[in-house]
């Protein structure tokens, strides 16, 4: 069991940390709890036993594990009113006249993206509600090929295919097979099914099989990326926090955004805001995503925020609740 004091130098510990990206040392401590070094030790040693600490190896401090953002997350961070500088900023966003509420969300994410320097998110209607009603093709001149992709909702992605070589009759028996084997498919199931389903027949059918699977493919990871209603902001943020500045840890970010239609996926524990540290994001064991969804005239969509491990947890939580009050106003006029 965590005593009093043990929460009050784990919780100065995620603080500083969060600040500094410093690990603490007990002397530091000493002065704000009015302790003994030797006591602050003592303390810190049994925190590291239980899994809330961690030792930095380049220096004697300490700082917090995984286990101890969480814990930090669940028992000890208070709610707070949201900054008066921050409020102003986001006001202005959504007291604007000339926005629409869906141009007002993806507003106020950039400016949470540019006052946190972490990467925001917004997921709109998820692609699985919307299925391929069909492809189409048109041959064009220079071995182009446009290819229509077109939903129930009738959503339609238009893309060139620079098909060189290729017989037209080809890319006809291709787009016929995708038609008889995936029309009614939804969009985020597309890719799975081309590769498990289409892939193996194809080539029993289609001479040019190789080119036309690849190029088709492609088509429908584009337009699932599309149809899905995503809109980044901040991206590139990762490259400001220390703890990324290994250009792979960035790369490897940035290709996980490719499939960010995870986090709308994520199981919440309540219906406010829900908060996923290191592994259970996810997404990279470095990160945690603070997530929550909205709300308007009945099609749900979700907003986060992604950030290292050593994020402002109170401050993006009294953010995105601002937001999401901000938005169930708006959505009830």
């Amino acid at each position: 069991m965590i005593t009093e004091r043990q929460k009050n130098i784990l919780k100065y510990i995620v603080e500083e940390y969060v600040k500094t990206v410093k690990p603490i040392s007990s002397n530091e401590i000493c002065k704000v709890l009015n302790c003994s070094s030797a006591t602050i030790r003592n303390e810190m040693v049994i925190l590291e036993d239980m899994g809330y600490l961690e030792k930095n190896h380049f220096a004697s401090g300490r700082q917090p594990s995984e286990q101890g953002y969480k814990y930090y997350v669940d028992n000890i961070m208070a709610p707070k009113d949201i900054t008066g500088e921050d409020m102003l900023k986001l006001q202005t966003i959504f007291h604007n006249q000339s926005l629409v509420l869906t141009d007002a969300i993806q507003k106020s994410l950039e400016l949470v993206a540019e006052i946190t320097n972490y990467t925001s998110v917004v997921l709109g209607k998820s692609s699985n509600e919307n299925k391929l009603k069909k492809v189409e093709v048109i041959s064009l001149d220079n071995d182009k090929i446009l290819t229509m992709l077109i939903t129930d909702k009738g959503y339609v992605e238009y893309k060139n295919l620079y098909l060189p070589d290729t017989d037209i009759e080809e890319v006809v028996k291709t787009v016929n097979l995708i038609n008889k084997m995936i029309a009614g498919t939804p969009i985020n199931e597309i890719s799975e099914k081309l590769e498990f389903d289409v892939k193996p027949i194809i080539a029993k059918y289609v001479k040019q099989h190789e080119v036309l699977y690849n190029a088709f493919y492609d088509a429908f990871t584009s337009f699932t990326n599309k149809a899905s209603d995503v809109h980044f902001a901040g991206k590139t943020n990762f490259l400001k926090q220390p703890e990324f500045n290994n250009i792979e840890k960035v790369k490897e970010m940035l290709n996980k955004f490719d499939d960010i239609a995870t986090i709308g996926e994520m199981k919440e524990e309540n219906n406010g805001i829900n908060i996923y540290i290191g592994k259970d994001s996810e997404l990279s064991e470095d990160v945690s995503v603070i997530k929550t969804k909205y709300n308007i005239n009945g099609e749900e969509g979700t907003i986060a925020i992604i950030g290292p491990k050593r994020m402002e947890y109170e401050r993006v939580v009294n953010l995105l609740n601002y937001i999401k009050e901000n938005i169930n106003e708006l959505n009830d006029k």
